[in-house]
Formats: C-alpha cells, structure tokens, sequence
C-alpha cells in the first residue's frame, strides 16, 4: 500500500518535546518528502496538533513510533491518501 499524505492528531506536553525535535523524528523516517506541523490548541499541560505528513510508500507504524520515541502522543489518524497521486479533496455543499 502505498501511503502517500497523512493527516495526524498529536498531543505533546507543552514543555517538551519541541516542534523541531517531532519534526525531525518524522523526518528521518523512510518515505517521508514534507512535514507540517500546526499547532491547533494549548492549554495549561498540553498542546494539540495537526500533523501533515507527505511522501511514497510511508509506513504508518514507523511513523507512529519515531513521534512517540520524542514523548508526544498520536491520538488518531484523521485523514489518508493511498495511491500512485493524491486525490483532491472535494467539500461536500449541505
């Protein structure tokens, strides 16, 4: 399968691990082309987070570990592109 865009909700302590240190850690695993990372809310403890991740043939599991291996924590996987592109996503009018 190969995992070309994901989308991650990740929780981090809100004095370690830095931004720099999760984007590393996600950086140095195979596949992976692009990060981004938006920070989304902070509160006393925590930081909540978006996590957009790019590339070909990325394995979710390896990913998964390199962010919790920093101390931060990935609640869900919120969004997946699978293929040979990435399928635009198209908004639903209510």
């Amino acid at each position: 399968m190969n995992i070309r865009q994901m989308l991650l909700d990740v929780d981090k302590a809100v004095a370690r691990p830095s931004l720099l240190e999760i984007a590393q850690a996600i950086d140095a695993c195979s596949g992976v082309e692009a990060v981004t990372i938006t920070v989304e809310e902070i509160d006393i403890e925590t930081v909540g987070m978006n996590v957009t991740i790019e590339g070909e043939n990325m394995n979710y599991d390896e990913i998964t570990r390199a962010i919790e291996s920093t101390g931060a924590v990935v609640h869900s996987l919120d969004q997946i592109a699978i293929g040979s592109r990435i399928a635009p996503r198209i908004l639903r009018v209510r």
